[in-house]
């Protein structure tokens, strides 16, 4: 039965899941953590080069910046398969 609890394997695959998307988006770009702030900035969010470093090493990040992050990529779209 669903308790509306994410059971943290599954939370757990989906963060590293969205960050390695995330990271290999920005690679085949070439870009830097500095370059990627600008972006984002350009998009209303706020971000420095050593937050995005952070969230990219740590791993996790809210949705809101995952989604800002395809606007500021100009990503059109991405398949819940290929994350």
């Amino acid at each position: 039965p669903a308790t509306g609890k994410i059971h943290k394997r599954v939370a757990k695959h989906w963060e590293r899941s969205s960050t390695v998307h995330m990271f290999n988006k920005w690679n085949a770009e070439d870009g830097s953590c500095l370059e990627f702030a600008k972006r984002l900035k350009k998009h209303g969010l706020a971000q420095t080069e050593a937050s995005i470093a952070n969230k990219l090493s740590r791993g996790t990040f809210a949705a809101t910046f995952f989604l800002a992050s395809l606007v500021a990529l100009e990503i059109d779209g991405i398949r819940l398969e290929d994350i």
